[in-house]
């Protein structure tokens, strides 16, 4: 079984991504790498050569600033990576520049994939996801943040990157998936309120013009976290890799746990998922496959 992993990124340096934390919390478990680097205005090739040059080629790219809509010029440079992915590939791994694995969870990871790989019916695997916010104390726990998506798939180049990057799709259709048995841990909400900020206006702009971004996220030089509905504390631990960004956090974050400002409505759905582990009206861009 060969599996490779591939992602994309741009100006990481400038926005503070964890994209060498993120491609090395799974390069145990690849064969080979592939990272399509934009055009940067930093150091963030020079980032992505230094870790393992005998397993990561770097494909430079040039983005198409005006595939701005809806966040599609992310899944246009995701396509790329694919596009080098070799042909003796069984499986792919993907991972975006502020997603980390834990290295407990490569074992059982590295299993899922060798007991699918000869099984055609399944085209990717899934994961589970943590979002962390405003620190890597807190993690989102309300209907806003995502639980699962897919981050395996089947070395098949009828599968192209779906929408803004989030997720794969088979000729139009979801993935028949199995899960990955393991976590991504979401690092993007978690970065000092300057770098936050300047991360959202840039990332806004791929997605909507400039007079949105000027309306919508303001021209404030510092986050607000504050606006959060409802967190909950991170009691597990953190991938390894993560631990020298984790030691040199120099901002404060602090959150009450105990205060939900979700309205009538979000309460009860989220007393019902609680309660059940049922997400009402949740959106799926797969499909579980049954043993």
């Amino acid at each position: 079984m060969k599996v490779t992993g591939f992602t994309f990124i741009r100006n990481a340096v400038k926005y503070d991504y964890p994209v060498v934390e993120a491609i090395r919390s799974i390069l145990p478990v690849c064969d080979d790498f592939i990272v399509v680097v934009g055009n940067s205005d930093d150091e963030t090739r020079e980032l992505i050569a230094a870790i393992d040059p005998q397993k990561i080629t770097i494909i430079d790219s040039v983005w198409d600033d005006t595939q701005r809509s809806g966040g599609r010029v992310l899944a246009l440079e995701t396509n790329k990576a694919m596009d080098a992915i070799p042909a003796d590939t069984d499986w792919c791994f993907y991972i975006q520049g502020d997603e980390v694995v834990h290295e407990d969870d490569l074992p059982a990871i590295r299993k899922a994939m060798e007991t699918s790989v000869n099984d055609k019916n399944v085209e990717g695997l899934v994961f589970n996801y943590r979002h962390f916010y405003g620190s890597y104390d807190y993690v989102g726990d309300s209907r806003r943040w995502y639980r699962r998506e897919v981050r395996i798939i089947r070395n098949n180049p009828a599968i192209r990157s779906f929408r803004d990057a989030q997720g794969f799709q088979l000729n139009g259709h979801p993935l028949r998936v199995k899960p990955a048995n393991g976590w991504i841990n979401h690092y993007g909400w978690v970065k000092a309120p300057e770098l936050q900020q300047a991360k959202q206006q840039y990332f806004h702009s791929l997605w909507h013009d400039d007079e949105w971004v000027k309306k919508n996220v303001g021209s404030s030089t510092e986050f607000d976290y504050s606006g959060i509905s409802h967190l909950a504390h991170f009691t597990g631990t953190h991938p390894q890799v993560m631990q020298a960004r984790i030691a040199s956090k120099n901002w404060h974050f602090t959150f009450d746990p105990t205060a939900r400002n979700l309205g009538f409505k979000n309460n009860l759905l989220h007393w019902v998922e609680k309660k059940t582990g049922w997400r009402i009206g949740e959106y799926k861009n797969y499909k579980i496959v049954k043993n």
